[in-house]
């Protein structure tokens, strides 16, 4: 039986010559806003833990939670929020068939891009009115 020849080839996908695209973008800010939004979750059920255990305990978290810290920790998860949600909606729509073409698959993912900044925004706005 003949040996197997190795050759030399380059990792797949290989990172030099791999040209990023939108699809392979949204899938990985799918991944990162999913576990990203964990972090917020965390702040929020410690705030509540706080709130249930004593006055000075709440004053210490509460004093974090509406830092500039659990400004930007908050914020940043309802980004994550919005992105996640919009990603799981252009997945339905994967599923059923549609869009599967690059040009769709591509307009989808900035729609989700787009989409979840302004609809931070919006949501920033009416919170803070």
């Amino acid at each position: 039986m003949a040996e197997a020849k190795q050759v030399a080839r380059p990792l797949s996908p290989h990172l030099q010559i791999y040209r990023p695209q939108m699809t392979s973008f949204s899938s990985i800010m799918t991944r990162i806003t999913g576990n990203g939004i964990i972090v917020g979750v965390l702040l929020l059920v410690w705030w509540l833990l706080a709130a249930a255990t004593s006055p000075d305990y709440f004053n210490f978290v509460n004093a974090i939670a509406t830092s500039w810290f659990g400004d930007l920790v908050f914020t940043l998860s309802l980004l994550g929020l919005w992105y996640h949600y919009l990603a799981g909606i252009r997945h339905l729509i994967f599923d059923t068939g549609k869009y599967m073409d690059i040009k769709s698959a591509e307009m989808l993912g900035w729609i989700s891009t787009i989409g979840s900044v302004v609809l931070t925004i919006l949501t920033l706005i009416i919170i803070h009115l």
